[in-house]
């Protein structure tokens, strides 16, 4: 069955410039194109898309507190969020939200879509300088609560690796990593990477 995708943007020309590469790649489907956040919110239990393309920088709501908004209708959605300038703020702002990675809006047709396999895969796309970004952001302190190996795991989502990518560089297998998450969530009392990134990076457990 292929992947639902909705796409909101206010440019009409990047929108479908969007929706022509993902609806032309097999596996995908768009399942819905929105100018605002507000309309796409109105249907979007019933386009239940599995990733939104999200700007922003969006007239209304933003693409931040759509994000929220979002993930609280539809948990399991993957939120990406696309923009132009790379702002710390707004890295950390959008990963608080619940947002899974990030796409440029200059990128190629193939970036685009090898960011949302990633997304879709388990892992969390962003361009590398945004990755180095909230990496140095984190300090190491000696009170964490995570073993070297969860750490290992989570620095490795916060540099924007899949699970699968994670396993090869640490020699485990994928499934061993997606146990590591999960004792990750418990330890950090979180549901979602973005959380656990955010109380990771707050406490400074993260180097």
């Amino acid at each position: 069955m292929d992947k639902r995708i909705t796409i909101i943007e206010d440019n009409p020309r990047i929108r479908e410039g969007f929706a022509a590469v993902i609806d032309g790649t097999p596996g995908y489907h768009v399942s819905g194109q929105y100018g605002t956040c507000e309309d796409a919110l109105r249907t979007l239990l019933i386009d239940n898309p599995n990733l939104v393309l999200m700007d922003i920088d969006l007239p209304g709501i933003d693409g931040i507190e759509g994000t929220l908004r979002v993930k609280k209708l539809l948990p399991g959605c993957i939120v990406l969020i696309i923009t132009v300038l790379e702002d710390s703020d707004k890295v950390f702002r959008s990963l608080c939200a619940g947002a899974g990675g990030y796409i440029i809006k200059n990128s190629d047709t193939d970036d685009i879509i090898k960011n949302i396999s990633e997304a879709l895969a388990g892992g969390a796309p962003m361009s590398l300088r945004i990755a180095k970004m909230v990496v140095q952001s984190f300090t190491r302190a000696n009170d964490s609560p995570l073993s070297e190996r969860e750490q290992e795991v989570l620095r490795g989502i916060a540099e924007g690796k899949s699970y699968s990518k994670i396993a090869l560089d640490l020699f485990i297998s994928k499934e061993t990593v997606r146990s590591h998450i999960k004792n990750i969530y418990q330890k950090l009392a979180v549901n979602s990477k973005a959380e656990a990134l955010k109380v990771a990076g707050d406490k400074r457990w993260l180097n």
